[in-house]
Order: C-alpha cells, then sequence, then structure tokens
C-alpha cells in the first residue's frame, strides 16, 4: 500500500512556538512509518517558512522551553537547512514576509531564493501549531487555497476558536453555559486606564482573570484579586493582544476537560481534571514544573460527566469545527454548575497532554489517534470536493 506523505507544519510565529517544537517531536515520533512518510515543515519565529533537514525532537523541544523559562522570551533550537524540491515537482508555494503568495520561487535583493515549502506530493497536511499565525485560521486559509487535506478545524472554527470573545458570542448564541465576562480593547485601555477599570469593576466581582483574547497556554493570563492589581493584569493582556477579555472568576473552580474528535458527526471522550500545582493553571503550571497532576477519568459524577460529554459535542458544533479538538470547563465547586471556558481547535499534542491522554483513556491509544486525525482530513477534504465552486 502507498505510504502517505504527511507534512508536518510546526513552529510558528506564536509565543507558543516552543510548545508547538515539543508537540510536533511527538507526532513525528509515534507516525507508523508504514503507512505514512513525514515530512517536516517548520515555520520560525520570524515567519520564516523551511523544509527542515531533520524533524524535532523531544530533547530540542526540551532545550527551547527551557531557553524561554530562563530569557522570558521564546528560546530557538539549530536552524534546520532547506531541502531541494524533487525532479519535476513544483512548488506548493512561496512564502516571504510582506510578499505575494507566488507557485515559484523568486529571487530576493540579495539574490538567494525566498523561505519556500515544495510540494513533495503532499497527500495530507498536519498542522501542528499553537496560538496566533497557525492555530487561528490563517494556516488554514493558505491550505484551502492551495486545495490540500488538512488536520484539524477549517478557517471559520480556527478563527472562532482562537477569539475568546467571539467564541463566547457563539457560546450564548448556541445556548451553552458561560461565565459572566466583558471585553475590552487595547486603545480604550490605554486612553484611559482609570475608566476601563472602572468599567471593570463595576461589571464584575472580584476576583476576575484578565486573558488576551487571541493566544493559549495560558500566556498573558492574570488572576487578579484586589482593584490595586487590575492595572498591571490589563498592561500584560494587552503587550500579546488588541482585545482583552475579564472573566468573572468561579467559585472553587475545577478544571474539566474532554476532548472530541470527528466531523459531521463527532464524538466525546471520558473528561478528565488537572489538579495545577499553582493557584490556576498558567504557563508556568502547565510547562515549567512538574507539580501539576491530571486525573483520568475526572473523579465526577456518571450524570456530570454525561453533562460534560454533551457539552463538549455542542461547543464543537457551534464552532462548526472538524477533526479534533480539547474543549476546556469550569466546574463551581460550591454550586455544581458547569461552565464552558474554551474550545482549542489545536490542543497540545505531546504524549503526555491532556487531549491525547483522555483518548488513551477513551481506548485510542496516541499512534491510532494520528491514523483517525489523518482519516478525518482526508473525509472531509473528500466531501469538499462535492461542492460546486462553479454556476
Amino acid at each position: 500500500m502507498k505510504k502517505l506523505r504527511v507534512g508536518v507544519i510546526y513552529g510558528g510565529r506564536s509565543s507558543e512556538h516552543e510548545i508547538s517544537l515539543a508537540s510536533a517531536a511527538s507526532v513525528f515520533l509515534n507516525l507508523d512509518r508504514a503507512k505514512y512518510e513525514p515530512v517536516p515543515i517548520r515555520i520560525e519565529p520570524d515567519g520564516r517558512w523551511t523544509l527542515a533537514d531533520r524533524p524535532p525532537t523531544a530533547i530540542v523541544a526540551a532545550e527551547v522551553i527551557q531557553g524561554t523559562r530562563e530569557s522570558g522570551r521564546p528560546g530557538r533550537a539549530g536552524r534546520e537547512t532547506y531541502l531541494a524540491p524533487r525532479p519535476g515537482e513544483e512548488n506548493l508555494v512561496t512564502v516571504d514576509r510582506g510578499a505575494a503568495v507566488s507557485s515559484r520561487p523568486e529571487a530576493d535583493d540579495h539574490g538567494s531564493a525566498n523561505a519556500r515549502v515544495a510540494a513533495l506530493g503532499l497527500d495530507v497536511v498536519f498542522p501542528v501549531l499553537h496560538g496566533p499565525y497557525g492555530e487561528d485560521g490563517t494556516v488554514q486559509g493558505l491550505l484551502e487555497l492551495a486545495d490540500l487535506p488538512y488536520v484539524g478545524a477549517g478557517v471559520l472554527a480556527s478563527a472562532v476558536g482562537m477569539d475568546k470573545a467571539v467564541m463566547k458570542l457563539v457560546f450564548t448564541a448556541a445556548g451553552l453555559p458561560i461565565a459572566d465576562s466583558l471585553t475590552v480593547l487595547r486603545r480604550e485601555w490605554r486612553a484611559d486606564p482609570a475608566a476601563t477599570a472602572a468599567r471593570v469593576l463595576a461589571r464584575l466581582p472580584l476576583p476576575v482573570f484578565v486573558k488576551p483574547a487571541n493566544l493559549g497556554s495560558s500566556v498573558g493570563i492574570s488572576k487578579v484579586k484586589t482593584p490595586g492589581a487590575l492595572d498591571a493584569a490589563l498592561a500584560l493582556a494587552a503587550s500579546y493582544d488588541r482585545k482583552i477579555v475579564v472573566e468573572a472568576a468561579v467559585p472553587l473552580a475545577r478544571e474539566i476537560e474532554c476532548g472530541v474528535i470527528g466531523n459531521d458527526e463527532p464524538e466525546a471522550s471520558v473528561p478528565g481534571e488537572i489538579i495545577p500545582s499553582r493557584e490556576f493553571y498558567d504557563y508556568e503550571a502547565k510547562y515549567l514544573d512538574d507539580g501539576s497532576r491530571t486525573i483520568i477519568p475526572a473523579p465526577i459524577t456518571p450524570a456530570q460527566t454525561a453533562e460534560v460529554q454533551r457539552l463538549a459535542v455542542g461547543a464543537f458544533r457551534a464552532l462548526d469545527a472538524s477533526g479534533f479538538a480539547r474543549v476546556d470547563f469550569l466546574l463551581d465547586g460550591a454550586s455544581g454548575a458547569l461552565y464552558l471556558n474554551e474550545v482549542n481547535t489545536l490542543p497540545g499534542f505531546t504524549t503526555i497532554s491532556m487531549f491525547p491522554k483522555l483518548w488513551e483513556a477513551s481506548g485510542l491509544p496516541y499512534p491510532a489517534l494520528l491514523d483517525r486525525l489523518i482519516a478525518l482530513a482526508l473525509e472531509r477534504h473528500a466531501d469538499k470536493q462535492q461542492t460546486r465552486t462553479t454556476t
């Protein structure tokens, strides 16, 4: 049987670049070489695309994450070299910052070829990207234009799933439960910080969470317990995004997560619970210390389990998602009320990340999960080919 050539895109321009390296390393390690021929396609932090001469490894990813921890900035591993297209094969795209997308490489002002991604006969693409410029529909749109099958949500679901402010509007329209919140624009806050803070405090009781609207991995998130801490939290979130979401904290919140896979008929995994090593599940607790724990299945009642799974599928469908997603909830420890927090359309994908662990506990081990996601990508692409594009 012919192997499928899988282009694995990883890295990216977002602050989650180093997390993408770790996810991609696991994907490369676990793709069955009897079925697939993976092609490493790396996006550098400055946006340059390269065809790597070797796939990312867990060791390199760990070094990059450690560099981020020490410097406060995304770390960098050794730069991979370019690979030329095979004889007779066309280039898929030419990617150059500020330049138009082209089907052929062009020489830049220095006479060298622009960074390029060669088609290499790709059968399917697996974007292993987290955060803006990868998880937000931008890369998905490029792949749509190239008419390539790809794993995961389409342009619309990716964009809505990235933007927490818009996502909440969609959840509300679908009748799904969310905690009270409001959205603040960076321009509004910078123009009148005092008035902005007063508006937040008049609307929401403390404590609140302050988040960049378009980011993941808990980057830029603060828990605000006193009025005096609000300005610093807004400043931090505003440094990452032009939109800031401020949410009411759920009392005694327990963090429950559920995986969903599928296209038109999605199904939910068993739920799991995160026990963070810190007051909440921030970036440090997720990636830089080993004190956080996961409990799978989550120690909740059968009725709560069924409700988590129902709402997870409902949120997936509300976004018109496809392929896979992780749906995150907050369970009120006092009342037992369940609130949707967000849908992550490209969740962390290491072998110890929550999404793969949820599905392993549901009977789908990591390599089989990769098989399923690639099959769903091909299924969705085949379905789209039935859509008329001419009158």
